[in-house]
């Protein structure tokens, strides 16, 4: 069974606010939702793989440190 958080949730997991949780839903962009009754609820995996696409590797070749 694939879990489910709420929008605090997903909002805490990401760094971003809730507002911004609820934008994305309206526009529906970045991370898939479902309804549960009255509940809206994210997909966990959805959040996961938008972690991922957003990560940045570092530059091959260049020192860590500066």
């Amino acid at each position: 069974m694939r879990k489910l958080v709420t929008l605090s949730d997903a909002a805490q997991q990401l760094n971003v606010s809730i507002a911004a949780i609820r934008d994305w839903r309206f526009r529906r962009k970045y991370l898939e939702f479902v309804k549960v009754g009255r509940a809206v609820r994210v997909l966990q995996t959805s959040i996961d793989s938008f972690i991922q696409s957003q990560t940045v590797p570092p530059t091959p070749g260049i020192p860590a440190d500066g």
